[in-house]
């Protein structure tokens, strides 16, 4: 059995002006080391501001409550300055859209580059050979490190993002939904890169998403998020073969097969809410 990496143990979060409006109710789960785990849920159960929490990056106006555990060591107690330490040597996070991330007035080497230097005390000759290898590592030719983001396509710029994220060799990779933007044959790239680069470098990552095609093509285990909750867990092939809960039932019935011919029905949240309140 593998390890626990990460414990998230009752995790809540609410505005600071409202208490009773809970946006996530007593989270509580474990990654096991090595391993791919994928949140799925809609937009707005909670997925991202699950993740943004682990690596302390909420807005200021939102309260948290709840512990997490990296390798026995509580996030929630140690110094911001610890705490940016952590973030990139420890744990890194690779977000959706990268042109909100990137500056486009810096070439992507400067910026590679400059994530490196955060966390290391190579000098700038080690740290160009660095973000060389980072480059050719994610599939970008390193003449390209003079290349500006807007010059890129959608798939190399989230590469790059890959490739800063990679920049200190984390333990934990968070990538929060980085292949909703993307073209179907880009995004099956993308994950397979993150597949390959996760089993290279001996990775645990946490990976949200939407999709259930994602989850079947990357992940190991599965929870399912729903309006804050963690409503379903298990292996991906447990979930997505027998789901047990109604909310995951119909996000299934809503997913399309191969072949055109199943006939997909909206979710009726009406009836969901019923059926959750007597379970």
């Amino acid at each position: 059995m593998s390890k626990h990496l990460l414990e998230i143990n009752d995790l809540t979060i609410h505005p600071k002006n409202n208490p009773d409006l809970l946006l996530v109710k007593g989270v509580s789960l474990k990654l096991r080391e090595g391993k791919t785990t994928c949140i799925v849920g809609e937009s707005g159960s909670g997925k991202s501001l699950t993740a943004l929490a682990i690596i302390r990056l909420l807005s200021s106006q939102l309260t948290v409550s709840g512990d997490f555990l990296l390798r026995g060591e509580n996030l929630t107690l140690v110094s911001e300055e610890v705490m940016r330490e952590k973030r990139g040597q420890e744990i890194a996070m690779i977000f959706q859209e990268p042109m909100t991330s990137l500056n486009p007035v810096l070439s992507i080497g400067y910026q590679i580059q400059e994530a490196i230097g955060v966390h290391s005390k190579l000098d700038q000759e080690q740290m160009r050979k660095r973000t060389h290898e980072l480059l050719s590592l994610v599939g970008i030719p390193a003449d390209r490190a003079a290349s500006f983001p807007d010059e890129l396509s959608g798939g190399q710029r989230q590469r790059v993002m890959i490739a800063m994220a990679m920049s200190c060799n984390p333990t934990l990779l968070i990538a929060d939904e980085p292949t909703t933007a993307l073209d179907v044959t880009v995004q099956a790239q993308i994950l397979r890169l993150l597949d390959d680069l996760k089993t290279q470098l001996n990775m645990t990552m946490l990976f949200i998403t939407h999709d259930f095609g994602v989850v079947h093509d990357i992940a190991d285990e599965v929870m399912v998020m729903f309006k804050g909750q963690i409503v379903e867990q298990g292996s991906v092939k447990q979930v997505l073969s027998t789901p047990q809960h109604p909310y995951t039932k119909a996000l299934l019935n809503c997913v399309p097969d191969a072949q055109g011919k199943k006939a997909l029905k909206p979710i009726d949240y009406e009836k969901l809410d019923k059926l959750m309140a007597a379970l």
